[in-house]
């Protein structure tokens, strides 16, 4: 099968003759070494998960960087942090754009050391799995959402034709056994993979993080360092609530979501679409689904805008929100296929509260047929 064309790609393009070192990081296996390789054919590829690369670099930095000096890609080069600060030096002598390509799959751990070394010097990209549109474009995206969730979009899946179900368990041992390892002192494996799928169990649903260290029979900080390994390593995100004080009782607790629909599918033990018989538990799904095609889409696009969800302790809620300009964009997220009147209840009230400031209100469905009414557009879940 043909490479899947990444949108990362044409902002990635665009920023390397402006910066002197760039870097790409997100999930391990979301296509970041493929993707490196095929839009950067002319620099050389070195891999720090290889031992002997990592020993020269970690041993003799500067030898290691007379050798590499210019056009190349260090792939997990979070693995030798003493590059860094030699990286820095090089990049501001030479004054050569373009001149180092640096990625990893550990977003704290690489951050950390650009935070350190290399502010204004890099520009930063994340790449995930596929969005709905890559897929589209090549006519790889499934036609009911509903197969797509236990599919997920992690490339291997549609590079290789894998069987989901072995993807996600192989991927899952991978990731337990080497970055979770890597990222904290956990000594529990099976415990901790226990807490992923009770992590999984609340897609969608605000963070109570005291019920779920009980329930995974883990303290509180615990709970909360294993949350950062998810998020750091980018199975989890959590989506901020947003504060503006419209109403003062405002719930100022995030919400938890998976990067990877599939993936959070597999840890519920759903193998097939018929397994999935709870109609909440579908609900959640299908929002999780699109709220992260709407983040991935953001990242890959380069888009640079913020998201939020918003609701009162009357439960008033709208799924998703964007600020533009002094104004929003507002969006509802419903599974099923026959649009109601009452969808629309939360986005209004929204409007209301915020007296004129929104933009746009957009319903997106599980139904197929998109159209804009007087007030709302309403959009089907695959963007057709």
């Amino acid at each position: 099968m043909s490479i899947v064309k990444r949108q990362i790609e044409k902002p990635i393009r665009a920023l390397l003759p402006k910066y002197p070192i760039l870097a790409l990081t997100g999930p391990r296996q979301s296509g970041k070494t493929t993707l490196l390789k095929n839009i950067l054919p002319d620099y050389r590829y070195v891999s720090l998960e290889d031992t002997d690369e990592r020993s020269f670099a970690t041993d003799d930095p500067a030898g290691f960087l007379r050798k590499y000096n210019s056009k190349v890609i260090f792939d997990e080069v979070q693995r030798t942090p003493n590059l860094f600060s030699y990286l820095q030096t090089i990049a501001d002598q030479s004054g050569q754009m373009g001149q180092f390509v640096l990625s990893g799959s550990q977003n704290f751990h690489l951050m950390d050391r650009i935070t350190q070394s290399l502010a204004g010097r890099v520009a930063i990209f994340k790449l995930l799995p596929f969005d709905s549109l890559e897929l589209k474009k090549e006519s790889l995206l499934p036609p009911d959402w509903k197969s797509i969730i236990f599919k997920g979009f992690y490339p291997a899946i549609y590079d290789r034709d894998l069987d989901p179900s072995i993807f996600h368990t192989n991927y899952l041992q991978t990731y337990i056994e080497r970055d979770v390892t890597d990222l904290t002192n956990i000594h529990d494996l099976r415990r901790f993979r226990n807490f992923m799928g009770l992590c999984a169990g609340r897609t969608g649903q605000l963070l109570n993080l005291s019920n779920l260290a009980n329930e995974c029979s883990i303290s509180q900080p615990t709970a909360k360092s294993w949350l950062s390994v998810l998020e750091s390593s980018y199975i989890i995100f959590l989506l901020s609530p947003y504060y503006e004080n419209f109403s003062k009782r405002l719930i100022k607790t995030p919400k938890l979501y998976f990067y990877d629909v599939g993936l959070a599918a597999f840890l519920l033990g759903l193998r097939q679409p018929e397994d999935l018989d709870d109609q909440a538990l579908l609900g959640s799904l299908f929002k999780n689904l699109v709220i992260a095609d709407i983040l991935k889409k953001n990242l890959h696009q380069y888009q640079l805008r913020d998201y939020w969800f918003w609701r009162d302790s009357h439960g008033h809620e709208v799924d998703l929100l964007t600020k533009r300009g002094s104004g929003f964009d507002i969006l509802e997220i419903k599974s099923t296929q026959t649009i109601l009147p009452k969808m629309f209840k939360g986005m209004d009230y929204f409007s209301g509260i915020t007296k004129g400031r929104v933009k746009n209100k957009t319903l997106i469905y599980g139904g197929d047929d998109s159209h804009d009414r007087t007030e709302y557009m309403v959009r089907s879940w695959n963007g057709n």
